[in-house]
C-alpha cells in the first residue's frame, strides 16, 4: 500500500495540505483518509433558474434601479429585455431612430433560452385592437415556457383598461398565465413620475415586491 500526500495546490486548494490519500493499487480501490475538518470536492452547483422579463419603458426601471432588480432576481438568473417604445405584437414605435423588437419577436428569437418563467410587462404603447395576448401566449408555450406572469397596466386611459380586460380574460384560456395586478397594487401610491406611468425608485421597488412571489411560485411549479 502506497501513501501519497497531496500538495497544497492540488484540486485548486479544495483539500487541506495535510490530507492523505491511500491508494490500494492491487485492488484498484481508492480510500481517502482526510483529517477532521478537511474539505472535499463539492458537486457542481445547481444552475439558477432562468427568468426573463420582457417589457417596455415602464419595466426598464429595473435597469436603473439596481436595488429593485437585485431584490427581484435574488437566487435567479434574471434576464431583462425592456426598451422604450416596445409593443406587444404590432410593429413597435420608433424612438430616437430605433424601432425595438416587439414582445412577440423577442419570444420567437429567444425560444428555449427564455427559461421556465417569463414576465410580460408590455402594453403602454399599444391600442386595444392589436393587443393580442393569445398570440404571445402561443409563442411562449411553443418556446417551452412553463409560467407566464403578465403585469396589468395602470388604467390612466380607457385603452389601458381594455388591455387589462384582455389580460384577465386570457386566464380563462391559459392555465399557466398568472396576473400581476399592478393597477390595483399601485393604486394610490406615490410611486410615479409626472405622467403617472413611469416609475420612481420607490415605484420600481414596489413592482419588484409584487412580482417576486409570483415569479418564485412559477419557478417552484406551484
Amino acid at each position: 500500500m502506497r501513501a501519497t500526500t497531496l500538495p497544497a495546490s492540488a484540486e485548486s486548494g479544495r483539500f487541506a495540505p495535510a490530507a492523505l490519500v491511500f491508494c490500494i493499487t492491487a485492488l484498484g480501490v481508492g480510500i481517502a483518509a482526510l483529517p477532521v475538518g478537511a474539505g472535499v470536492a463539492s458537486a457542481t452547483p445547481t444552475a439558477k433558474p432562468r427568468v426573463t422579463l420582457i417589457g417596455d419603458s415602464i419595466a426598464a426601471s429595473f435597469d436603473y434601479v439596481a436595488s429593485a432588480r437585485r431584490y427581484l432576481g435574488r437566487g435567479l438568473d434574471l434576464r431583462s429585455d425592456a426598451v422604450v417604445c416596445r409593443r406587444l405584437v404590432a410593429p413597435s414605435c420608433v424612438f430616437q431612430g430605433a424601432q425595438p423588437a416587439t414582445a412577440l419577436e423577442v419570444v420567437r428569437s429567444r425560444g428555449g433560452a427564455l427559461g421556465p418563467v417569463v414576465v410580460v410587462n408590455v402594453g403602454y404603447n399599444d391600442w386595444a385592437a392589436v393587443y393580442d395576448v393569445d398570440r404571445v401566449m402561443r409563442a411562449l408555450e411553443a418556446a417551452g415556457v412553463r409560467t407566464v406572469v403578465w403585469v396589468t397596466l395602470r388604467e390612466t386611459t380607457s385603452n389601458y383598461a381594455q388591455n387589462n380586460t384582455a389580460i384577465r380574460k386570457a386566464t380563462r384560456r391559459w392555465r399557466n398565465l398568472a396576473v400581476a395586478d399592478w393597477n390595483s397594487y399601485s393604486n394610490g401610491k406615490p410611486w410615479f413620475r409626472s405622467d403617472g406611468l413611469h416609475l420612481t425608485t420607490a415605484g420600481a421597488a414596489g413592482l419588484s415586491r409584487l412580482l417576486r412571489p409570483l415569479v418564485l411560485a412559477g419557478v417552484n411549479g406551484s
